[in-house]
């Protein structure tokens, strides 16, 4: 089974400029996943991307961010699916499919963009919905920095207000001057944290290939500075069966979103 988590910046759509959503499916398609994890779909992006793609679509809409969705090959069988009923202020859909291995849930989630103690409780809403799942997998653009990685120059690189939303000394409305960046205890990592000390692993951590960074691709994007932003974080037994994990950096990559996909390889 391969997996791949995405997210396709602004549901593909750029305004008067027209669509990515071509050059999107290129880079879904090419990968040939089973199941896809895509946040910030807009308008009808998601059902034409699962026409464009042959697969099936489990969406879940969000009342104050971008919808989120997990696409799936026709020929797994969906057991279970539907939408993660927390308050995220994106979303998180689950769907369940059948494997060899046992029932496999996987959850696409996004996780707030601005404010570390609100991606720290989205994350935990992230491990009580995995609960005591044997199989599990969540993916997605969870905006957080890894508490297992030194952050200070890519902080400081990073204009003032996009800095703030990777620190947690003050509350989130106060804006931190220059003098008060570069202590890695002060960068807020808690929600990667919080699914690692739930016992979820981190793929990429665990059998990654190339380097980390996630965003910007070569689109761009001001609140980038050469960040790992995207997780696929497994349980236990399903991790035992990932053969790899990476980071998908492909030409047409480099021009479908700001956030490179990535893609992992399970033996299920």
């Amino acid at each position: 089974m391969r997996v791949m988590t995405y997210n396709i910046k602004t549901g593909g759509y750029d305004g008067s400029r027209g669509t990515r959503l071509e050059e999107i499916a290129e880079v879904i398609g090419t990968a040939l996943p089973d199941v896809v994890a895509l946040q910030e779909l807009r308008g009808d992006s998601g059902t034409w991307l699962a026409k464009r793609l042959n697969m099936r679509m489990v969406r879940a809409r969000s009342s104050w961010g971008q919808p989120v969705a997990v696409l799936t090959n026709p020929d797994w069988t969906v057991l279970a699916a539907g939408p993660v009923a927390r308050p995220f202020h994106h979303a998180a859909a689950r769907v369940v499919v059948a494997t060899l291995g046992g029932p496999l849930t996987v959850i696409s989630a996004h996780l707030h963009p601005h404010w570390g103690w609100r991606r720290l409780h989205e994350a935990r809403w992230l491990v009580n919905a995995v609960g005591r799942t044997r199989l599990a997998l969540v993916m997605g653009d969870l905006n957080t920095l890894d508490p297992w990685t030194d952050h200070q120059d890519r902080l400081r690189a990073l204009p003032r207000q996009y800095r703030a939303r990777h620190l947690r000394w003050r509350p989130p409305t106060s804006k931190p001057s220059d003098r008060d960046v570069g202590k890695v205890a002060r960068v807020d990592t808690r929600a990667i944290a919080a699914l690692d000390a739930a016992g979820m692993v981190d793929l990429f951590r665990a059998v990654g290939e190339g380097a980390p960074e996630t965003a910007p691709t070569a689109l761009g994007g001001a609140e980038f500075s050469g960040m790992r932003l995207d997780y696929l974080f497994a349980t236990p037994a399903l991790a035992e069966h990932v053969r790899s994990c990476r980071i998908l950096r492909t030409a047409h990559a480099d021009r479908a979103s700001d956030h490179y996909p990535v893609v992992a390889e399970i033996n299920i």
